[in-house]
């Protein structure tokens, strides 16, 4: 899972990994150590309702409904959307790049735009 910060806005992208733990455990998280402290986001499902996100002690947690985890699991689905207040929110699934790039994109999700050329 990786976030991507930028004034009022939070994005997470999910990789297929990502969406299966999610699915299963209705939990995942990653840490970013900085020494003395650590971020923490994670993404937590939740019965019904849209999106929503709390930041506590060091932890990022972004809620997505039960209903969204499916249709992620289980359709085409890039993503969903949802403004909180102030904060828009966006959880999508992690498409693999079209450059080259040297992170490990194995787990990534086929990039539609690869087969349009």
């Amino acid at each position: 899972m990786k976030i991507r910060i930028k004034g009022n806005s939070i994005r997470y992208r999910l990789t297929k990994t990502d969406v299966n733990t999610l699915s299963e455990t209705g939990y995942i998280e990653e840490h970013t150590d900085f020494g003395a402290q650590t971020l923490v986001y994670a993404l937590q499902s939740k019965k019904s309702g849209g999106m929503a996100a709390m930041l506590e002690n060091q932890e990022i947690t972004l809620y997505i409904s039960d209903e969204m985890v499916t249709e992620l699991t289980t359709t085409d689905r890039v993503g969903f959307d949802y403004h909180d207040g102030p904060l828009y929110l966006l959880v999508e699934k992690d498409f693999t790049c079209l450059d080259n790039v040297a992170e490990d994109q194995s787990d990534n999700y086929p990039n539609p735009l690869a087969t349009a050329v």
